[in-house]
C-alpha cells in the first residue's frame, strides 16, 4: 500500500517499518526518456507533456478521453523543436518522434487550466503545471 507521509513516498511491506521508495521528478524522468532521440551533442532546454483530447470533454463522456486521448512529450533542444509519441495511458516514455518542428518557432503563450496550442503541427493540449515549462521554451533566444 503506498501512502504520502510528510512529503515522501513510503511503501509499507508487511512490516510496521517502511521502506523508502526512490522518488523521481517527471521533468528529470521526461529528460532521461528523451535522451535516445537525440542528436549527438545536442542538450535539452525544455521538456514537457501534452495531450491530443481536450480534457473538457469528460463533461460529456470520459469514454470520449479513454478512445481518443494519446499523451505527446515535446523536447525542446538548441537545434529543433520534437514532439514525440508517448501512448494512450502514461505522459512519460518517449516512443518515437512523430514531428520535428524548427526551433526558431515560438510555442505560444499559454493562458487557462489546459491550453490549446496548434504551432507544433498538431492540435495539443497543454496542462497549467507544464505552462512554466511552454514560457521558457519560447524565453531561450535561438540563434
Amino acid at each position: 500500500m503506498w501512502t504520502l507521509w510528510s512529503g515522501r513516498q513510503y511503501l509499507w511491506a508487511h512490516s510496521d517499518t517502511p521502506r523508502k521508495v526512490q522518488a523521481v521528478a517527471l521533468r528529470d524522468k521526461l529528460r532521461e526518456n528523451a535522451a535516445h532521440v537525440l542528436q549527438p551533442g545536442e542538450t535539452i532546454q525544455s521538456v514537457f507533456c501534452a495531450q491530443t483530447t481536450s480534457q473538457y470533454f469528460a463533461l460529456i463522456s470520459v469514454w470520449i478521453i479513454i478512445l481518443t486521448n494519446a499523451y505527446r512529450v515535446v523536447v525542446v533542444t538548441d537545434r529543433r523543436i520534437l514532439v514525440c509519441a508517448s501512448g494512450r495511458f502514461r505522459m512519460t516514455p518517449v516512443k518515437e518522434v512523430l514531428r520535428e518542428v524548427p526551433r526558431g518557432v515560438r510555442i505560444g503563450q499559454p493562458s487557462g487550466l489546459w491550453w490549446r496550442c496548434e504551432s507544433l503541427g498538431e492540435r495539443l493540449y497543454i496542462n497549467k503545471r507544464f505552462h512554466k515549462d511552454v514560457n521558457a521554451a519560447d524565453a531561450v533566444p535561438t540563434a
